[in-house]
């Protein structure tokens, strides 16, 4: 599951909403064919983009000509949770992502901890269903000329696009997922806020494992991905051994959990390693990747001297 925040991929966020609407609005006049794809909310699934523009645009009250109106929100499943969805709900599998995302609007909204914001019936925000994703000219495909920019990529594409304002639902209470407090300054937070993005991307994940009983392996959970890129060796190991920082075992951590202990193991137990050649191991040294390289010693040093450095 990748859950996203920007302050807008397409236009200006800091003005009008009026041209994210209309980029949304695509799949619509890309495939006049097929039945429309409405916004939709908590409150209701056929809203109209005249009516998500025009409630966006006027609920800025007290806002700086700089300042953010809104934000855009990618809840974006992996081809193994839409091909779980559909194997549950086939056709209605729609009606159950649109519904997951509003209860993603729950965590979004409890992730602040304000007074008043309890759930996604305290925040003005609008969905849109996409049924595809495009190549960019960031991909290597239209790099190399095998694919034009702007057709449609093959496989499971389904996400959910999310605009929601800056300002709750009252249009006095400011609200914004950029800000990095996490509660360290009680009078601080008390202020303005605070939204934890990490905990935010991963209830994304423990929701759509409760509502529709999918087992994550754990090397597909953004807390192992977040971990590997930007943890410490020792939570790192942790993590392998299938606990996290609080001790609780990763769901459906077992079987990766003993594959990463008998890696730590066997590497332990080569014959070419002993106790001193660990003690002298740079910090990067990384156990849970025994393939790892060691960089060449420039010559003229002594190891001696590398040690110093």
């Amino acid at each position: 599951m990748y859950i996203n925040i920007t302050d807008s991929e397409t236009g200006n966020n800091k003005g009008s909403s009026g041209a994210l609407v209309h980029y949304l609005d695509k799949e619509n006049r890309l495939f006049k064919d097929f039945e429309p794809e409405l916004w939709f909310n908590g409150s209701g699934e056929e809203i109209e983009s005249f009516q998500v523009r025009n409630l966006l645009d006027k609920n800025i009250a007290k806002l700086c000509h700089d300042d953010a109106k809104f934000f855009l929100i990618n809840i974006s499943p992996s081809q193994k949770e839409i091909a779980h969805l559909k194997s549950l709900y086939n056709d209605g599998a729609k009606a159950e992502f649109k519904a997951f995302a509003v209860k993603i609007m729950d965590e979004y909204a409890r992730n602040f901890k304000r007074a008043g914001v309890q759930g996604n019936g305290d925040l003005l925000w609008f969905g849109k269903l996409e049924n595809h994703r495009y190549y960019s000219f960031k991909d290597k495909e239209v790099k190399n000329g095998t694919i034009k920019r702007g057709d449609p990529k093959p496989g499971e594409q389904m996400h959910i696009q999310v605009i929601v304002s800056r300002k709750d639902i009252t249009n006095k209470i400011k609200l914004s997922p950029m800000n990095n407090s996490k509660g360290r300054n009680v009078e601080h937070s008390k202020k303005v806020g605070q939204f934890d993005r990490t905990a935010f991307k991963e209830s994304g994940e423990r929701v759509f494992d409760e509502t529709f009983d999918f087992k994550r392996p754990l090397t597909d959970t953004f807390r192992y991905a977040n971990t590997q890129a930007n943890g410490s060796l020792a939570e790192r190991i942790a993590l392998a051994c299938g606990n996290d920082k609080n001790g609780k075992a990763g769901h459906g951590a077992e079987k990766n959990a003993e594959r990463e202990r008998t890696e730590m193991k066997d590497f332990f137990k080569r014959e070419d390693v002993g106790i001193l050649d660990l003690l002298l191991e740079k910090a990067d040294f990384d156990p849970l990747n025994p393939a790892l390289k060691k960089k060449k010693r420039r010559k003229g040093k002594t190891q001696s001297q590398e040690l110093s450095i």
